[in-house]
């Protein structure tokens, strides 16, 4: 999982608007407590409230400038020592391709297939930092030597997402009239961006051929299609987040073959929901159409599920999705959440979403792992801010502790159970659509330790290192290609104010690997008749879909987001 919106949705509209009216942190009784004097000096007397409760103008730029340079460092060193390679090795200062003699490596090759991944990955984020010349130059080396006419297998999902999904995005802020980000257009464009990423689409599809169910193989051969013997199980996630790479392809060139193909996955993953619960497990086989495993959760395998859902009826305004991510998220808060009923008020336990067997809700273990970061800013989206708050302080206060997120933490035994931090970017995804929702400064100074944790602790020679073990910050040679598409250009907007993305004048998608995407007439439209048949989908009309347009109080865009005394006990939950 991976996304995102600048321009919030709610309440059966686009945007969230985020007002003055009192949202519980202070009471009404209490506003001219805090306003005087001696309430506003017992406030600051808090400790969260002195570190926390104010950012200087001149320090929020200056972090702009850093997280610019950060990418810059990163991308830099990625064209001087490993273009045109996928990935970089910023230990080595050299390039990294697909592990060709040993085909099992999916740890490597699920991911590169020797097409420029980093490059290609990076186009969009040279548009949002306003780097035209570098836009167009990247462009050009993309048409001139990037080619899907490989003899590589490739896991269908994050080539989608990161590759098709940023294709997709390129052509669209070449072609956008409006030209929020300046003129993009390389000299003679003629939508050969799109015509690569058509190229592509048509090489993913192979992997619904001879597919019983409608669920695609998890991956393909470029060339030859679904490889001989290949494994069968698919996470969740995996099979069920095409749609909005997919369908904006098909609403671009007036095909709905992509799109209809993503959205039977979809449906396929949903009505195989369980009967009682009404939750989804996180691996399925695409053959027989059985779950696999019995785990249910909002993290790795599962997480993207969710998020398509929601932003697909944001992209392509249709009712079913909407209906669905409802009706998936009924049944999360019912079966998954524990703690206590308000984020923000009341006694119990902090909030958390564990994981569960999806026929009985019962509780299998006690981890989250580091992609359920992404959560919080699904809430934001959702118009849950006093939710993803919650959410969000838990895995801030894992960060707090190590200065890394561990790719799962065990909250019961206060530790990690995997040590491993590949500088994801869910968490600073989540800051940046608090902040945005919010206007809290508080999620400012999460972004600075974002950061500058990384700089400290993963920054090398010629790039940024994955952490090998988020204790002792021993390094591991590689640097993802999410990092400059999604961990940079998150830090970077939460930072700059001015960004076009951050116009309420323009609403935005940003798809799970952080590609934009614009809402709007083109997401909007279909030149094909189509027919759905929400009958088989199990739907049930009768659930509300009412949007929780709920709106935090200007007072507490001074405070903390979370009040201390919850905060302390979060800090107390991961043993910080």
């Amino acid at each position: 999982m991976r996304y995102w919106i600048a321009a919030l949705h709610c309440c059966n509209s686009l945007l969230i608007i985020i007002s003055a009216e009192n949202y519980g942190y202070f009471d009404k009784s209490n506003r001219h407590a805090f306003n005087n004097e001696s309430g506003m000096h017992e406030f600051w007397r808090d400790y969260y409230g002195n570190e926390y409760g104010h950012f200087s103008n001149e320090e929020r730029k200056n972090l702009r400038d850093k997280a610019k340079e950060m990418f810059y460092f990163g991308y830099d060193s990625y064209m001087k020592f490993a273009f045109p390679q996928d990935e970089l090795n910023p230990i080595d200062c050299s390039g990294r391709g697909p592990d060709i003699e040993n085909p099992s490596n999916i740890n490597i090759n699920d991911v590169l297939g020797n097409f420029s991944l980093t490059l290609v990955d990076s186009l969009d984020t040279l548009a949002i930092l306003g780097n035209a010349t570098e836009f167009k130059r990247a462009i050009q080396l993309v048409l001139d030597t990037v080619s899907f006419d490989r003899n590589s297998t490739v896991q269908v999902f994050e080539t989608n997402i990161r590759v098709l999904g940023s294709l997709l995005s390129a052509h669209l802020l070449i072609a956008d009239p409006k030209e929020p980000f300046g003129d993009l257009r390389p000299q003679n464009y003629a939508d050969e961006l799109l015509f690569l990423a058509h190229d592509l689409a048509v090489r993913l599809m192979t992997a619904f051929e001879n597919a019983p169910n409608g669920l695609p193989h998890p991956r393909v051969n470029l060339i030859y299609g679904v490889p001989k013997n290949s494994v069968t199980g698919t996470a969740t996630a995996g099979a069920g987040s095409l749609l909005l790479e997919f369908g904006m392809l098909s609403r671009l060139i007036g095909d709905p073959t992509f799109e209809s193909v993503a959205r039977r996955a979809v449906r396929e993953i949903w009505k195989r929901r369980d009967q009682a619960t009404g939750l989804l497990g996180d691996t399925i086989d695409v053959n027989t159409g059985q779950w696999t495993s019995r785990l249910s959760g909002m993290g790795a395998g599962i997480d993207s599920y969710f998020e398509y859902l929601l932003k697909a009826h944001v992209l392509f305004g249709e009712d079913a999705d909407l209906q669905m991510f409802t009706e998936a998220m009924q049944s999360v808060k019912h079966f998954l959440r524990r703690g206590r009923e308000h984020c923000n008020s009341g006694l119990g336990d902090p909030p958390i979403y564990v994981n569960v067997d999806i026929t009985n809700g019962f509780m299998l273990n006690t981890w989250v792992d580091s992609l359920q970061a992404f959560l919080p800013g699904l809430l934001v989206l959702n118009g849950e801010v006093e939710e993803a708050i919650c959410c969000h302080a838990l895995h801030y206060a894992i960060w707090k502790r190590y200065e890394a997120l561990p790719e799962r933490f065990n909250w019961k035994m206060k530790h990690p159970d995997v040590f491993f931090y590949p500088l994801r970017p869910e968490l600073v995804e989540s800051t940046y659509l608090l902040y945005r929702a919010t206007k809290n400064p508080f999620y400012l100074h999460v972004g600075r330790d974002i950061l500058n944790a990384i700089n400290r602790h993963a920054r090398t020679t010629c790039g940024y290192a994955s952490l090998h073990n988020v204790l002792d910050k021993s390094q591991e040679d590689r640097m993802e290609s999410f990092f400059l598409s999604e961990t940079c250009k998150y830090l970077y907007l939460l930072f700059d104010f001015d960004n076009p993305v951050n116009s309420e004048d323009l609403q935005w998608i940003f798809t799970t690997e952080g590609h934009l995407l614009k809402v709007g007439e083109i997401s909007r439209r279909k030149l094909w008749d189509s027919t759905c048949f929400d009958a088989d989908l199990g739907l049930n009309y009768n659930v509300s879909v009412v949007r929780n347009c709920s709106r935090v109080a200007l007072e507490r865009t001074f405070g903390l987001p979370l009040r201390h005394k919850y905060l302390n006990q979060v800090r107390e939950l991961v043993g910080a």
